[in-house]
This record gives C-alpha cells, structure tokens and sequence, in this order.
C-alpha cells in the first residue's frame, strides 16, 4: 500500500493502546488529537485516514467528525473504535479483539484502497470534477446479502431494506448463488446456523479474492474473529444496531463498487453507464445497427429482448441492470432503454436460445424477501429475432409492441 498521507487518531486520552500497533508497523505516520482539535488537524494535517477512540464519546462529537471526513475528495475513511453510541452513516466501526492486533491494519488498509481508486477516478475524470461521498451517496444502490432463519430475520430485513436494497437467503446454499449471480456490498449473517456451518462459508468467502473484501457481519456470539476478511465484525446485538453498524461498511463497499464503474466507463472513452455498467443509449443505437447490419450481410441469427419493470418499484429496473450486466455473454450488450425497460441483444442467438438466456436472466432477477418471491419486482419480457428484410429500427419497432409476458 503506497503512503497516501499520515493516519489522523482523534481521542480524549493521550494516545489510546491501538496507536501502539499502528507505531509497531512503520507503515503510518501518527498524529494524535483531541476531540476539539480535529477539525483544525484535518485541514492542517490532512489525513489519508482517521481512527477515533469513539468509546465514550457521543453522536454529536463523532457525527460532526464523520461529516467533516465524508466532504473530503479523495475519500478519507473514519473508522470508529468501540463505539457505543449510534453510528454517523459514514463512520466505520471497529471493535477491538484481545489477541487479534492486525485487525485493525487489514480494515484501514481495506478503507485505503478505497481511498487510493477514488483518487484515481479524480485524476482521470475529464472535465475534473470533485466527487466526495457525501455528493453521492451510494447506499441506496447497494445490496445487502441477508442470511437467516430466526425471529430477527424479517427486523433485520426491515432495518437493512428501509436504505439499502436487500436480498434475503434462508440457506448457506442459496446465499451461494446470490453471491454468484448478483453484485453484493455486504453481508449479514443472521442467526439460524451451527457455528460449524457459519464456519464453512466464512472459510469459503476467505479463500476466495472475489469476496475477501465484502463487509461480513456475523450476529452470532459463538464465532472469534479469526478470518482474513478485513471488514469482518462479529457482534451480538439487537437487529437496529447491527443494521446500525453494517450499513456504514455496505455505503463503502457500495462506493468502491461506483468508483470502480467510473473508472470502466473512462476506459471506455464514455460510452458505459457508470450507474449500471451497461452501455449508454448512444452507444447501445451504434453497436445495435452494426450487429443488425452484418448479420443481415453475412447470415447468421439475432435476438433481442426487451425486460419491462414495475414502476412503482424503483430499484428493480436499477438491479436488473446490474444482473444483466454481470451474467450477460460476452458478446451480448445491452442498454438502459426508457424509465422502465432494458433492451438486450444476443448475438448469434435464434429464438429458441434467446428464450432460454432471458428465462435464466430473468429467475436471477426474482428478488427475494424474508425468503418469497417478490412478483412487482419481477420483469415482463418479449423477445423478437432479426428476419429477412429487417432493419435495426424495424426490429426494435417489432420488440417494442410486441405482448410481453411475465418471465416464467
């Protein structure tokens, strides 16, 4: 990790004994100040980081530094240490293990990557343009992965779900395939399991580079925090705290993620939604009318279909999108096409398989709620295929009056 600035502490004491295992590694320059002084450090000083001792202090004081850290660009992480009170929506909570020092380092350096791609999204944007976390806030786009069967399960997918989208999973096997097949930002695990099953698949997430970094919250006293997963907290608490201390680790995972599509979109000189990783509508009109044009030339098939969401469910369109752009073929390319429809065209692809890849597109988009089917969030799909004669815009015209169906 390159140095990004000095790790700001803030805390009522001299210096609180978790300094001493950031001065054990050499890898931060610490400075240490008080509660009334952190606002002047922060422009004097101006951090890459902050830890605050946050376990006697109230709301005011740590909500007023964590509006202070979110105005900043590129992002400065607030991580809160042992913090008794509520959480700000961007302060980072950190609860201290006897025996498990590196913590603490493996969540400040999870945070400064964070930091460092932000950085990197700011260098790149043209025109130049500050983007601080507090501007876009990226939680109403996340998607927390909830899994339980006990009595907390339905409050804790109210408690999640009132900011940040949630998908439920009653098994350890169909939290796999969420996993799989959606973009998550976090992870609570509820309680309802063996610690040798809870066990298993926090093994699982370790082994794996694609979710080491998800923030995992495991409601559960049974389990030490012994994982290499640096935004891992194990705590036993009623269904509003533990929604209290995910959601600010979800909103950053969710920020990462943003950033992350920014920088694709860069790298694609602009013709990529940010938002939604699909292309943008000029450049979906462009690469359509070429496909149509050279299958037409040189024979071959290709579909479309054309997914009609619910409106009066906003997110579903949003996480449609998501899901098409992560599972769709390569070759495959879609578009955002008005306020409540996607168009995507298969290439290579008759009827018969464009019908099986929207039947599979579509069971991924089935959101699921305390473990039912949520029908208004299900899509309406048509399919239409190229025809001789058929131009890209007689096509999208057959598509678009076509009946469409629910996806069954």
């Amino acid at each position: 990790m390159s140095q990004q600035g000095p790790v700001l502490i803030v805390s009522a004491a001299a210096k609180p004994p978790f300094a001493a295992v950031l001065d054990e590694t050499k890898l931060f320059p610490v400075v240490v100040t008080d509660w009334n002084e952190a606002g002047r450090a922060i422009e004097q000083v101006k951090p890459a980081a902050i830890i605050a001792a946050a376990e006697g202090t109230d709301f005011t004081a740590l909500a007023a530094l964590a509006k202070r850290a979110a105005a900043r660009a590129p992002y400065l992480p607030l991580i809160a240490v042992d913090p008794a009170t509520t959480l700000p929506d961007t302060a980072i909570a950190f609860f201290q293990r006897k025996g498990l020092p590196d913590r603490l380092i493996a969540r400040l350096n999870a945070s400064l990557r964070v930091r460092a791609l932000h950085a990197t999204v700011m260098r790149r944007l043209v025109p130049p343009a500050p983007i601080a976390l507090s501007d876009i806030d990226p939680v109403g786009e996340a998607t927390t992965l909830l899994i339980g069967r006990g009595g907390a399960y339905p409050t804790l997918s109210v408690a999640l779900g009132e900011r940040a989208g949630v998908v439920g999973a009653l098994s350890i096997e169909a939290a796999a395939k969420h996993l799989s097949s959606r973009d998550i930002d976090g992870i609570v695990l509820a309680e309802g399991f063996t610690p040798r099953v809870m066990d298993a698949f926090l093994t699982v997430l370790t082994e794996d580079v694609r979710f080491r970094p998800l923030p995992v919250l495991v409601a559960s006293g049974e389990l030490t925090p012994r994982y290499d997963l640096p935004n891992l907290e194990i705590v036993t608490a009623g269904p509003s705290r533990i929604a209290d201390i995910a959601l600010p680790m979800i909103r950053q995972h969710a920020f990462e993620a943003r950033l992350g599509r920014m920088l694709r979109a860069i790298d694609a000189k602009g013709l990529i939604d940010a938002r939604t990783g699909l292309l943008t509508k000029v450049a979906f009109d462009r690469d359509f009318a070429t496909a149509v044009y050279q299958t037409a030339e040189r024979g071959g098939s290709l579909s479309v279909a054309r997914f009609t969401f619910d409106d009066t469910h906003p997110r579903a369109q949003f996480d449609g999108a998501r899901i098409i752009s992560r599972l769709m073929r390569q070759a495959d390319f879609g578009a955002v096409h008005d306020d409540r429809s996607l168009i995507v065209v298969f290439t290579g692809t008759d009827l018969r398989n464009a019908h099986a890849i929207t039947r599979r597109l579509a069971s991924v988009m089935r959101h699921t709620h305390h473990g039912r089917r949520d029908v208004r969030a299900e899509p309406a799909v048509a399919v239409a295929t190229l025809q001789p004669g058929d131009s890209a815009t007689s096509l999208l015209a057959r598509l678009t009056q076509m009946p469409e169906r629910a996806a069954s």
